[in-house]
């Protein structure tokens, strides 16, 4: 059933749309369907991105694996009749990101560029991890923690990627920043 692969031909990477939730369960499905097919020379990878994300948990960090894009998984395929067939037929899957194309019955599917799938795989293996901190500016915030505690102030500017949050605090009746730690707030 595999068609022969045409030497112009490449390999490119689509986005596949799928039910929101559902997209480890369409993986699975895709991955056992290219296996019983045998089309693991058309449909190379299926993949899911996620990023591991640091929360807050009881007052304690926690890292979580979370989907980069709810709904959407990513395929690298060689595009054609069958393999779209396949793909698209997966239970659960809701269609392709694709444009009309007036000369065919069909939509046709727009393959992601190259950059754009490195950033998504680069992002997906980084160590650096993203921190949900949960404020931003103006919030009204309680200091839990430090020499602060139950100091009340305004969040000022947040800083995600080092998990910082700057916040005024009124001392003496004068407005102060100071740079604290996320864990050690709590909003008001």
């Amino acid at each position: 059933m595999t068609s022969e692969i045409n030497a112009k031909e490449q390999s490119r990477w689509y986005i596949v749309h799928t039910y929101s939730g559902q997209e480890d369960k369409v993986q699975k499905n895709l991955r056992q369907r290219i296996e019983t097919m045998d089309v693991k020379d058309r449909i190379l990878e299926v993949v899911v991105p996620t990023e591991v994300e640091v929360e807050i948990r009881d007052g304690e960090r926690v890292e979580v694996e979370k989907k980069m894009y709810a709904g959407y998984l990513i395929v690298h395929m060689f595009m054609d009749d069958e393999s779209w067939y396949i793909v698209r037929n997966t239970p659960g899957v809701t269609g392709f990101i694709s444009s009309e194309d007036a000369h065919e019955n069909r939509p046709k599917p727009i393959p992601i560029e190259q950059h754009e799938v490195d950033r998504i795989i680069n992002r997906m293996q980084s160590d650096v991890r993203h921190v949900k901190i949960g404020f931003s500016e103006g919030d009204g915030v309680r200091i839990k923690d430090g020499p602060f505690v139950d100091f009340m102030g305004t969040v000022d500017e947040v800083f995600e990627d080092r998990g910082k949050v700057r916040v005024h605090v009124s001392f003496f009746g004068r407005e102060t920043p100071v740079e604290l730690d996320f864990l050690q707030l709590e909003k008001t």
